[in-house]
């Protein structure tokens, strides 16, 4: 019989920590999952659900004038901010209550309070000691809201952009990733007045060079106006309730709101760690080893709060993972290797596998596949944005090393060419490939001679 109150306590109820969770207790293991806020984390919570649900509700107004050329005759729509957010409210609702169904069916203890570590096998859960023989941390990660910067205290981040009082009529975003990029558009299709500004040269600094131009030029074409190498040096709140962010260029942009997207850190504070002796990073980050293991051998950590790789799938992947390596004998490390992503943009981006810019620094000779065209959907339409669609392909083995997307439903494609990436198939096999016509993606298998070549990171041809 253990001498402890569980077998295992999962700090966190995220994606990753519900999936530990539910898995373990379905294996006969008493199992305890604590969370101080909402089931689901911030994917399902304020995260990725919700700014699906906010990006389709932005896209109506393209869809509406786009239908004037297919014979539809539109009157003038009106759009209720609240009537979303209260909609939206509703579905992250029905959403939580299934993780809460799913860790009940199979028997874990569902304990809504803040849990932090006493040492390596206590907790504090809500003013009570329990005892746990293995704990793992999902806690995830917060919006970095820049405490350096003067007047941050006037600003939002992701959290509250979802549940705004009223739609602001015009709003600045520091940042250049995708949560910067994406609400950036969001806001812009909901009619809001927009400024994106970001210290880099260019927007999402990970991705494919040829999907940061193109789609920084469709977002301007919109209207969305981008301030790169520049960056907020203060915030100021009018007595009337406006903002002014005041930009190191000297430039000052009268706004109704203010939203920081600069990165996210480590949900580590106050949790406890230096107490059971569990070593972090310079970011706050969990330190663990390949099979997500802290240096105190009872205690794991998954999720964002490792600072690896910040996707939900990606924490998922990781608690099934440690499900294999501590309760089925089977030692399983985490592959985060060739993972398929998207930036849910205007137009939308998706992404697998390396960058030409990442794989001319580790291969000697590339050969690239670029096509960029109007697609299908937009000729009726009028509209003139433009789609592109690239392979980035070794050039001595053939093996197909990144494939992007920028256009309708990018991320759609992504996840599918992500398989053909992971089974390493060669750009033969792409050509070997029937096309499915009309669609987009037959480009992908209908691109048969390189649009250029990369020789020792120089490109030729």
């Amino acid at each position: 019989m253990s001498n402890f109150d569980y077998d295992l306590f999962v700090i966190g109820g995220g994606s990753g920590g519900v999936r530990a969770g539910r898995l373990a207790a379905g294996l006969g293991k008493k199992v305890a999952i604590a969370e101080e806020f909402r089931f689901g984390g911030t994917c399902v919570i304020r995260g990725c659900v919700p700014k699906k649900l906010y990006v389709y509700a932005s896209q109506f107004p393209e869809h509406f004038e786009d239908a004037a050329g297919y014979g539809w005759d539109v009157p003038k729509a009106r759009f209720d901010w609240r009537k979303l957010v209260e909609n939206k409210e509703r579905e992250i609702t029905r959403l939580e209550g299934l993780y809460r169904k799913g860790l009940e069916n199979a028997g874990a203890e569902i304990i809504e309070a803040r849990a932090t570590l006493v040492d390596r096998h206590t907790l504090d859960v809500g003013g009570r000691r329990v005892t746990a023989e293995k704990i793992l941390i999902a806690v995830g990660g917060r919006p970095n809201m820049h405490s350096a910067l003067p007047g941050h205290e006037h600003c939002i981040s992701s959290n509250e952009a979802f549940d705004l009082a009223e739609l602001p009529q015009s709003i600045v975003i520091e940042g250049g990733g995708y949560i910067a990029v994406e609400f950036a558009n969001i806001f812009h299709g909901l009619g809001v007045e927009t400024t994106l500004v970001y210290r880099g040269k260019e927007i999402l600094s990970r991705f494919d060079a040829d999907l940061r131009r193109e789609l920084h030029a469709a977002m301007e074409a919109k209207g969305i106006r981008i301030l790169c190498h520049d960056v907020l040096t203060s915030v100021e709140k009018k007595v009337d309730g406006s903002l002014v962010a005041y930009l190191k260029s000297g430039e000052a942009v009268a706004a109704g709101q203010v939203m920081l997207a600069i990165g996210r850190i480590p949900n580590t504070a106050g949790l406890g760690l230096e107490a059971a002796g569990v070593e972090t990073g310079k970011a706050g980050e969990i330190l663990i080893d390949d099979y997500s293991r802290t240096n105190v051998d009872n205690i794991w950590a998954l999720g964002d709060v490792t600072n690896r790789v910040q996707l939900t799938p990606v924490a998922i992947h990781e608690a099934m993972c440690f499900i294999e390596t501590e309760y089925k004998g089977n030692p399983t490390s985490p592959d985060h290797d060739t993972i398929a992503t998207a930036v849910f943009s205007q137009p939308e981006i998706g992404t697998v596998g390396l960058s030409e810019d990442e794989a001319a620094g580790r291969f000697e000779t590339l050969e690239i596949y670029r096509a960029s065209f109007r697609p299908m959907r937009h000729t009726l339409s009028g509209r003139q944005e433009k789609m592109l669609m690239k392979l980035v392909v070794d050039g001595e083995s053939r093996k197909v090393l990144g494939a992007h997307v920028l256009g309708p439903d990018a991320g759609e494609m992504a996840q599918l060419l992500g398989i053909s990436l992971k089974a390493e198939l060669t750009k033969d096999d792409f050509d070997r490939t029937m096309a499915l016509h009309p669609s987009a993606a037959e480009e992908f298998v209908t691109m048969y001679q390189p649009s250029y070549r990369v020789v020792k990171g120089e490109r030729v041809g």
